[in-house]
C-alpha cells in the first residue's frame, strides 16, 4: 500500500492510515481500513481511480458513512471518502452540489433561496452522492423527482454525464448501485416557493423523524428495504422482536425498522441482531427482509 500512499503525496491528495470506520460510518462500528483517502477535487478523484484500478488496488467509495456497515476487522483496501468534496451553488431554481455535500445542507440552501421540492430529503443524513446512489425518498418524494442529471467518473476513467431518465432510479436503486462509479457532482431543479410554507414543511418532517425515529441512537437508518405489500418495521414489531438486543446492538423500542447501536456494539453484535430478526420474521411470516444497508467487503 505505500504504493499508493507515495502516489497520493506526490499529487498532494489527503490520506488517513489505518482509518477506523467507526469514525466514519453512522453505525459506529467497523474496524480500521488500511487507507482512506479525500480527493477534493474531480481531477484529483481521477486520477485516484485511474492509480487504483491500473495497480488493482480494491477501493469502496463512502460519502456520509450512512446506510453503510463494516466487519469489525475492517477493510483491506482503499476507502474513497468524497467528504472533501463539497461545492455547492444556487441559480435561479437550479442547485448545482459536489457529490460529498449532505442533504441538509442542500435543503438548507434551498430553503434561503425560497426554493420547494426538496422538503421531503430535510433529516435524511447522507450526502448528495450517496443520495443518488439510492435513489434516497421520504414522505412521499424522492431524488428522482428533482434530479436533472449527475456527473460520474465510469470504469474507464472518463467523465460522463447521466440525464434522469437514463439513471433507472426505482425504490432504493439506480444505475449506481452495485457499481463502482464515481458521482462527482449533481444538478436539482426545484419550484420557487413561499419560504415561509417551505420552513413549515421541512420543520413538519423534522418533527415526525424525532417523534418516530431512534435519531438518539446510532443507526444506519431504515435498516430494512419495504418488503412489497408490507412495512419491514410492522413485520419485526408483529414478530415480537422490539427490544431484542445482542449486546449494544437492539431493535429500537421507537421503531422496530430501525437497529440502533446503543453505545458500543461490534459489527458482529448488529450483524446477529439484522439476522435474527431476518430469519425470525421469514419464519413467522413468511417474509424475506432484506437489507437496504449495504456492507464494505
Amino acid at each position: 500500500m505505500k504504493l499508493f500512499t507515495d502516489f497520493c503525496e506526490k499529487e498532494n491528495i489527503k490520506y488517513e492510515l489505518n482509518a477506523p470506520l467507526r469514525n466514519y460510518l453512522s453505525f459506529r462500528a467497523g474496524g480500521p481500513c488500511r487507507v482512506m483517502v479525500f480527493p477534493d477535487t474531480a481531477e484529483k478523484a481521477i486520477i485516484c481511480l485511474r492509480f487504483l484500478r491500473y495497480n488493482d488496488i480494491e477501493f469502496y467509495i463512502i460519502g456520509n458513512g450512512t446506510n453503510l456497515f463494516a466487519y469489525d476487522e475492517g477493510y483491506d483496501g482503499v476507502i474513497i471518502n468524497t467528504c472533501e468534496m463539497n461545492d455547492l451553488c444556487v441559480n435561479d431554481d437550479i442547485i448545482n452540489c459536489s457529490a460529498g455535500v449532505s442533504l441538509n445542507r442542500i435543503c438548507r440552501a434551498a430553503l434561503e433561496n425560497s426554493l420547494s421540492g426538496l422538503e421531503f430529503a430535510y433529516g435524511i443524513p447522507g450526502s448528495a452522492g450517496g443520495a443518488v446512489y439510492m435513489n434516497a425518498g421520504a414522505y412521499g418524494g424522492e431524488m428522482k423527482d428533482v434530479l436533472i442529471k449527475c456527473d460520474y467518473i465510469d470504469e474507464n476513467g472518463n467523465i460522463v454525464t447521466a440525464v434522469n431518465q437514463d439513471m433507472h432510479l426505482g425504490y432504493r436503486k439506480s444505475m449506481f448501485t452495485g457499481k463502482q462509479y464515481f458521482i462527482l457532482s449533481l444538478t436539482l431543479k426545484l419550484n420557487k416557493g413561499d419560504k415561509q410554507a417551505i420552513k413549515a414543511r421541512m420543520d413538519e418532517l423534522i418533527g415526525k423523524r424525532k417523534d418516530k425515529q431512534p435519531l438518539e441512537y446510532a443507526s444506519a437508518g431504515s435498516t430494512f428495504k419495504r418488503p412489497e405489500g408490507y412495512f419491514a418495521g410492522a413485520l419485526i414489531e408483529e414478530c415480537g422482536l422490539k427490544g431484542y438486543c445482542v449486546g449494544d446492538a437492539c431493535v429500537s423500542d421507537k421503531h422496530a425498522g430501525f437497529v440502533v447501536n446503543k453505545g458500543n456494539a461490534s459489527s458482529a453484535d448488529i450483524l446477529a441482531v439484522i439476522n435474527h430478526c431476518k430469519e425470525t420474521v421469514f419464519e413467522q411470516k413468511g417474509v424475506m427482509l432484506e437489507p437496504e444497508v449495504r456492507i464494505i467487503r
